[in-house]
């Protein structure tokens, strides 16, 4: 393909480059330039204008690698054919879909946004179709990335452009004729799905996360925001403080879900129960039985966002809810790991206030006897929302053990010492073990008949990430390890 088709629509200032030169990809990873690579420099920015995501550092040497040209926002020092854009986030987005030539463009693409259960919506809205259709849809999201029958690691839960129109194609070539997304905030606010049509998009909740780059709630709402004005159909959580005002920005069809306020599809007579959750779908004129065999209040909206996904899609409501029937748990959400013990050991991925809050109280409806729950918080990342999350763990739990989540190149112990703050005034008995493998293993070996241990962050992770680096570390391999003895 030549440059300037790689260019199409992308707003351009300058050139010092052959237009007509051929290029067969695009990257902006340095280790992967090389003789026909256009290299992107990406910079992106934080509300306050700190720059929060570079690689300016590797022009260098992408050059030395042998790529044929540089698209960057400044001129690059080194000596090499170049292109000047406004914008090269934007850039990176269109110029990753003109060279795999839009395949999004023949896919009904659902992408779902919001602070907490995206992965159990996007995967629920995955099995329903499959079902329905007989063929497998694409999935991109947190735990995994599926294309037909094969699986792909999953690196962030919205993939860069260039990552996420080379799995657009994928499912094309496998014969999708739907891609399940779900939608980060960073993803909006860093144009990575800049391009793509989506047939629904759909918005579950909205609460305390990623403030490390958004600063404000206002920021975070904003770049959720975005994915109504290129969404066909917009879902939205009508029980959501913030509704009115994405109704209001959408440019699309709305259809609203909601539990208690009035919606498009209203979930009535409600029970929860220790495995699942059961409700009528009450859809205009229709109304059609919900069980969902996974537990938990949340997971109510959860299928509400799935149920009204696949209404916008064209499936009929009786047979979407037949469907739901058989949609089993997601890994590393409420997952219940086999001990062959008087206690029980749950995983979950709360990673939030909101989510632990709504996690703890699903747990605690059904436990026989004491509520633990080990936690800790993420390395640079939002560090307002440690001591919340200590207070909601410690408020809501019978004990308490606080751990390492991902430090990343923060100290363990500098993290901690932000989440006790948040037991300052609370009697909850706690512990304090910085090493996670240890913390495990404490609290299986104190466990008690009837205890509920619920491990929560880590939930689907299978690593754990001190400074740079990334160790495997599988929380079912190491209670397997401490139950073994």
């Amino acid at each position: 393909m030549k440059l300037r088709d790689i260019l199409r629509n992308i707003e351009v200032l300058e050139f010092n480059a052959d237009l007509d030169m051929e290029i067969s990809d695009v990257t902006y990873d340095s280790r992967s330039a090389g003789p026909g690579t256009a290299f992107v420099v990406l910079e992106g920015y934080t509300a306050q204008g700190k720059l929060f995501n570079s690689n300016v550092r590797y022009i260098e040497s992408a050059v030395n690698a042998g790529a044929s040209v540089i698209i960057s926002r400044e001129a690059p020092a080194a000596n090499a054919p170049y292109v000047l854009v406004k914008d090269s986030q934007k850039a990176l987005a269109l110029a990753s879909g003109n060279l795999f030539g839009w395949p999004s463009d023949k896919l009904k693409v659902v992408g779902v946004t919001g602070t907490n259960g995206k992965t159990t919506t996007t995967t629920l809205i995955w099995d329903i179709i499959g079902r329905l259709t007989g063929k497998k849809a694409g999935l991109i999201g947190t735990n995994r990335n599926v294309v037909g029958d094969t699986e792909y690691e999953a690196e962030h839960t919205t993939p860069e452009a260039r990552e996420l129109h080379e799995l657009f194609s994928k499912m094309v070539q496998a014969g999708c004729e739907y891609a399940v997304m779900e939608v980060s905030s960073h993803s909006l606010a860093f144009d990575r799905v800049e391009g793509v049509s989506f047939e629904v998009g759909c918005f579950t909740n909205l609460s305390q996360d990623h403030l490390d780059y958004h600063i404000t709630m206002e920021n975070y709402l904003e770049a959720k925001a975005r994915l109504f004005d290129i969404s066909r159909y917009a879902v939205i959580n009508a029980d959501e403080e913030a509704a009115g005002a994405l109704i209001k920005r959408t440019k699309g069809r709305v259809y609203t879900y909601a539990a208690d306020n009035k919606a498009s599809l209203k979930a009535e007579n409600i029970v929860l129960k220790p495995d699942r959750v059961e409700f009528d779908a009450v859809y205009g004129q229709e109304t059609a039985p919900v069980v969902l065999n996974i537990p938990g209040r949340y997971n109510v909206y959860n299928a509400l966002a799935a149920i009204s996904c696949c209404l916008c899609l064209g499936f009929k409501l009786i047979d979407i809810t037949e469907a739901l029937k058989a949609c089993s748990s997601v890994k590393g959400r409420l997952e219940v790991v086999p001990t062959g013990r008087d206690f029980t050991i749950l995983i979950d991925y709360a990673v939030t206030p909101d989510a632990l809050d709504s996690m703890i109280r699903t747990v605690r409806q059904t436990a026989r006897g004491r509520v633990g729950v080990l936690f800790g918080c993420g390395g640079d990342r939002d560090r307002t929302k440690r001591p919340k999350m200590g207070r909601v763990v410690a408020s809501l739990a019978d004990y308490v053990i606080i751990t390492s989540d991902n430090p990343r190149t923060e100290e363990p112990e500098a993290i901690i010492r932000d989440i006790l703050e948040g037991l300052a005034d609370i009697t909850t008995p706690y512990v304090v073990i910085p090493d996670r493998r240890e913390a495990i293993r404490w609290a299986i070996e104190n466990a008690q008949s009837g205890d509920t241990i619920v491990l929560a962050g880590k939930g689907h992770e299978t690593y754990q990430i001190v400074g740079k680096t990334k160790y495997h570390m599988d929380e079912r391999e190491i209670i397997a390890e401490v139950l073994k003895g």
